[in-house]
């Protein structure tokens, strides 16, 4: 290895090197303080590698790996995801009596499977980030082990997980029958490929591959069980799937689609298929939904299909606009699952629609927090969620994906009634407040310094995103 290719993976390097501290700070001593306090400071410590990674030419690892631009852009969005969850599931585990170390080990492998899946140009190192991910997600979603309802989300989760991955291995192996290789620069090369058969093989695999990514980013129809793994696991966990783990799925997809140059039609349309179901379905369903949680499950799906209006535009501005949407999405997702976490106390998760009731009275920091985020999904102006939505909506018109868009501007109508729902049960049911609300527990200057972090992003990228586009312009440039 050169000290070029060691610079450049030092960010990965010190995500590992902190695992490592951690699991033998753990083997001499179980404090969850300390558990917490090395996460944070290696993931810090990560964060700020970055800067000394930063290669004037993309920086290519043994043909596994490549780091540009494009892979320390979405480094930086999945390592301070990561340090969001880690901040607010401390006193999540504290009052649940955990002794958090392990969780705080498997955050970290799965960070580190997420920053893989970002940076990979090779099957091999597809599949080996991806289950990292999965794996350690498999544990995080089922930590809470005396209760019923983590352990089910966590079987359901391996249960998807498992048939995700097997259409991917399947369709790879379809396209590495055709190329002879396993590096995404084989797609460049599948457009000029006249031969029917080589043509139906390869369609077939993308498809195959296609579905896997689907099941990860709980696409319709490959939706089933999201809303149970969010409600069952516990709140922390359930921000960390939402956003990180969805993140670098979209991170993969957009650079192997940017391999591909020219996707097959076949392709395009199966994944035009997916985003309109996803928003119809994932609205209307979000619609019969009490519990906040689901949701947010099924609002997700939903966004999920909104996000891949720009992916299948493609092109410069539908990179730039999927990339916006994924930064405005996080800290939005992480907000809103941050108030249920900090909400959550006793044995269960506060995410029934009456916990809300009355909460701008009893606690309007996380009522005011709550409403923000909400305003950030519906799209509302002056939130990032509004900018986002604007630019898929812009990506869409220009690729002419008239269908989409209108279905998309459909979608974001019927969402401003079920966030709406929220909203009005926080302040404007005050007589039901006193009878059905719970005791909120009193907001930690922790939580409350993150969540005021996360809605200041917010408002950040919705009232100013120029400087923040012209470094998703710069990163998104290289692909």
């Amino acid at each position: 290895m050169t000290a070029a290719e060691f610079t450049a993976l030092l960010p990965l390097l010190g995500i590992a090197g902190t695992s490592i501290v951690l699991m033998s700070a753990i083997a001499i001593r179980r404090d969850r303080r300390w558990a917490m306090a090395i996460t944070i400071a290696g993931l810090s410590v990560s964060f700020g590698l970055l800067f000394a990674a930063r290669p004037v030419t993309p920086c290519i690892v043994t043909q596994l790996l490549v780091i540009d631009g494009y892979a320390l852009f979405f480094f930086a969005l999945l390592i301070a995801a990561s340090a969001v969850v880690a901040l607010l599931a401390y006193e999540f585990l504290d009052r649940r009596g955990c002794d958090c170390g392990e969780f705080y080990l498997l955050l970290l492998f799965a960070t580190l499977g997420s920053c893989v899946l970002a940076a990979a140009t090779h099957f091999a190192s597809l599949f080996l980030g991806l289950e990292i991910l999965s794996v350690s997600l498999y544990a995080m979603i089922a930590y809470l082990r005396n209760t019923e309802t983590s352990l089910e989300a966590g079987v359901k989760y391996l249960v998807l997980a498992a048939v995700s991955s097997a259409f991917l291995l399947f369709g790879m192996a379809l396209i590495y029958a055709e190329t002879g290789t396993m590096a995404f620069s084989a797609f460049s090369s599948l457009a000029i490929r006249p031969e029917t058969g080589s043509i139906l093989l390869t369609t077939a695999g993308l498809a195959l591959m296609m579905v896997g990514v689907g099941f990860k980013l709980a696409l319709v129809p490959f939706h089933m069980w999201t809303a149970d793994v969010y409600q069952g696991a516990p709140a922390p966990v359930t921000a960390f799937v939402a956003t990180v783990s969805k993140a670098a799925v979209v991170a993969l997809l957009l650079r192997l689609l940017a391999a591909a140059e020219t996707p097959p039609p076949e392709l395009v349309w199966i994944m035009a298929l997916f985003a309109g179901a996803s928003i119809i379905i994932g609205n209307l369903l979000a619609l019969q939904q009490d519990n906040v949680k689901r949701l947010l499950a099924y609002s997700s799906i939903a966004h999920m299909g909104y996000l891949m209006i720009a992916i299948i535009a493609g092109g410069a501005n539908g990179g730039e606009a999927a990339a916006f949407y994924l930064a405005a999405y996080i800290p939005t997702t992480l907000g809103a699952f941050g108030v249920v976490t900090v909400q959550s106390f006793g044995n269960r998760d506060c995410d029934h629609l009456y916990d809300y009731v009355g909460l701008g009275r009893s606690r309007p920091f996380l009522a005011g927090t709550l409403t923000v985020t909400l305003f950030s999904l519906a799209g509302i102006p002056l939130t990032a969620g509004f900018v986002g939505k604007f630019l898929v909506l812009g990506a869409g018109v220009e690729s002419g994906q008239w269908a989409l868009t209108l279905i998309l501007v459909l979608g974001s109508v019927i969402s401003i009634f079920y966030y709406l729902r929220v909203i009005v049960a926080m302040y404007m049911r005050p007589e039901e407040a006193a009878q059905t609300a719970p005791i909120v527990p009193r907001v930690s200057i922790l939580a409350g310094a993150t969540l005021t972090a996360l809605v200041a992003v917010l408002l950040w990228l919705g009232v100013w995103p120029a400087p923040f586009m012209e470094i998703i312009r710069a990163a998104v440039s290289v692909l």
